[in-house]
């Protein structure tokens, strides 16, 4: 019988309060005979606490980076070590629980390469982290035209070669998960949501979002979908809407003075460049996910 080897990828840095908790809760875990849980590997961010020792009392393995580069840099320092067939990514402050994993394994032995824990109504840290996760939702579902019940859950399952394919394509910031979730979908990869519950961090006091810092850079999350799955998708429209308003306004100033305005020439000048500028970037995100692959 082929015995399908899990590894744990957690990411930390200063989670020496919950990192032990996690752990053992991660051994608690039983799993069916086919199924063995082969390694836990926390990946310590330059954690200035004692962090990687309490992890490694737990029973985990860990790997020191000397400073800190990064939540997707721990990611791809993981998913590198990793030996199992399965990875499974989670975040070491205890808001995800291990017992959501087997459901996870489950749903991606129906046949899917990725499998993400899709936070419901309450597991928000805020209300507008949660109206701002279901707006990413709703544009990264109509830019990929499938479903995405939660583009920055980082609780999720994958195929580990698959996953590997992308790791030079994801950033080293805290945007990773829409990064592999969006690469998965562009290269017709599976992707599919299970439904979980994020708990409260363990240590409040100990919390890396920062809420304009991160504000702004989750806004720029918007734009990197687009480049990343379809850029002409979303510079289309940008441009359709920029040539209408200059015929509009052409419309305006014919009806009124009788003549063509440069403002109504800019408009389709600009109108023109952004379409190019899209058409551009379709091409080079297809040569991107070509030489990743």
């Amino acid at each position: 019988m082929m015995i399908t080897k899990i590894s744990v990828v957690i990411p930390a840095k200063n989670e020496q309060e919950s990192i032990a908790s996690v752990i053992a809760n991660l051994k608690k875990l039983s799993f069916s005979e086919d199924i063995c849980l082969a390694e836990i590997i926390i990946i310590n961010d330059g954690s200035s606490d004692n962090t990687a020792q309490v992890a490694t009392n737990a029973g985990a393995i860990v790997i020191n980076h000397p400073y800190s580069k990064g939540n997707g840099a721990a990611i791809k320092t993981g998913a590198r070590q990793a030996e199992g067939d399965i990875i499974v990514f989670m975040d070491a402050d205890g808001q995800h629980d291990p017992k959501d994993i087997p459901r996870l394994l489950d749903k991606l032995a129906q046949g899917y390469d990725m499998v993400v824990g899709a936070r419901q109504k309450g597991s928000q840290a805020s209300l507008g982290r949660s109206i701002a996760n279901k707006f990413y939702n709703k544009f990264a579902s109509y830019m990929t035209g499938h479903k995405i019940e939660d583009l920055t859950s980082g609780f999720r399952a994958v195929n580990a070669d698959k996953f590997r394919q992308f790791l030079s394509l994801l950033p080293n910031g805290f945007s990773y998960p829409t990064t592999s979730t969006m690469a998965f979908f562009r290269t017709g990869y599976s992707v599919a949501y299970e439904p979980i519950h994020a708990a409260q961090r363990l240590d409040e006091s100990n919390s890396h979002i920062h809420l304009v810092k991160d504000g702004i850079r989750f806004l720029l999350i918007i734009f990197k979908v687009g480049t990343l799955y379809s850029p002409l998708k979303l510079f289309l429209p940008i441009a359709a809407s920029v040539f209408l308003t200059g015929l509009s306004y052409y419309g305006y100033t014919y009806f009124t003075a009788g003549r063509f305005t440069n403002m109504s020439a800019l408009m389709f000048t600009t109108s023109l460049i952004i379409f190019m500028v899209g058409l551009v970037s379709e091409q080079i995100t297809t040569l991107m996910y070509k030489d990743s692959e």
